[in-house]
């Protein structure tokens, strides 16, 4: 049985597949379903943006821990906040107390947002904010520090999160009913669409579902779920489909389980793939792909004997790979313990540089 309690046997043969056309079923990569990847030459022509998740408690911390990781080559960012900016506090606020910068960077003003990204040219970097509930308030910040670098809001590249759903699901940082957040959630997407048009506007969880107990067919079963009410919402509020959907991203967990994990990312393309064309009339095929970030799994490392997680983040990044995803963060081995030193983090990260130079999917 699976980590999901599906039943698969030790061998397949070709009687196996009898009565099942694998061309019409599969398709080729880069077509409707999707099951083989959303780009028809995946990581031949690129390798996936290798993006670490990182926020120390000041800007001046995480902008030193950016810059490093830049200069060791990750070609993206992934900005963790702390508890009290996700959940729209002030550092000083009475609510904050004893969680200012404990599991990631304290933004309060949009001078903590210029430390934050001092030096780092926003034109050039592809930026992940991991923030939901005040998403619309801190990528107006990241849009001004932009802009006051000269780079103009059609020239970012980047995603937030904004995925309110998952946390009444899963983490607990929501702010507002959620009537009234999911109307934020659409209103970014129409700000998106005419002022910040290459941002990727959501990124539809699973990750946390998963680190919360979700098997992985229930991790796919609740994203996608979520997914689909976030595309009502957006309908409802008078956009359509072709033009928010493009811009729509997921994020997923990728364990040790190697062959479950591969084929829960390719049963999620093919199924989003099927849900956008048949229930909501999308054409474009973009509007059909599931796009989406991976980071392996951070409740499977151990505290003990911590070097042993950076076999066990190999073969989940791997999985993630042969998923086919379109972005990837490794958690350094000694994450379990505390955050991360710049030695681990620089081996997560080049954990990623070799499976890129190793493997050609």
């Amino acid at each position: 049985m699976t980590e999901s309690g599906l039943p698969f046997s030790p061998v397949y043969a070709p009687a196996d597949l009898e009565g099942w056309n694998a061309a019409e079923h599969l398709g080729e990569p880069g077509d409707f379903p999707f099951t083989r990847g959303v780009y028809p030459t995946m990581y031949t022509g690129r390798p996936w943006t290798m993006r670490q998740y990182a926020g120390f408690g000041t800007a001046a911390e995480s902008n030193e821990r950016y810059r490093q990781l830049l200069e060791a080559g990750t070609t993206g960012l992934s900005v963790a906040f702390d508890l009290p900016t996700q959940m729209g506090y002030d550092s000083d606020h009475p609510f904050a107390h004893g969680e200012v910068g404990k599991v990631g960077v304290a933004i309060d003003t949009i001078d903590d947002m210029r430390v934050l990204f001092d030096k780092i040219p926003l034109d050039k970097v592809s930026t992940s904010m991991t923030i939901n509930s005040p998403a619309a308030i801190l990528l107006l910040l990241y849009q001004l520090v932009a802009e006051e670098q000269g780079v103009p809001g059609a020239a970012l590249n980047g995603t937030i999160q904004n995925d309110v759903l998952k946390e009444y699901i899963a983490r607990g940082t929501y702010i507002y009913p959620p009537a009234q957040s999911l109307r934020l959630v659409t209103d970014i997407f129409t700000y998106c669409r005419s002022e910040i048009p290459r941002w990727n506007t959501i990124s539809i969880s699973g990750y946390h579902m998963a680190e919360a107990g979700a098997t992985p067919s229930q991790e796919i079963a609740f994203t996608l779920a979520n997914g689909v009410e976030y595309v009502r919402a957006a309908i409802a509020s008078g956009q359509h489909v072709d033009e928010f959907a493009p811009r729509l991203a997921f994020f997923f967990v990728a364990r040790t389980t190697l062959l479950e994990e591969v084929a829960k990312f390719r049963a999620a393309r093919r199924i989003w793939a099927r849900i956008m064309r048949d229930e909501f009339g999308a054409k474009d095929p973009k509007s059909m792909m599931l796009r989406f970030h991976t980071q392996t799994a951070g409740v499977q490392l151990t505290a003990q004997q911590p070097e042993v997680n950076m076999v066990r983040v190999a073969l989940q990044a791997l999985g993630a790979v042969l998923g086919g995803t379109q972005s990837l963060h490794t958690n350094s081995y000694d994450e379990a313990i505390a955050l991360p030193t710049e030695k681990a983090a620089r081996l997560a990260l080049r954990t990623q540089q070799v499976l890129a130079y190793e493997t050609d999917v």
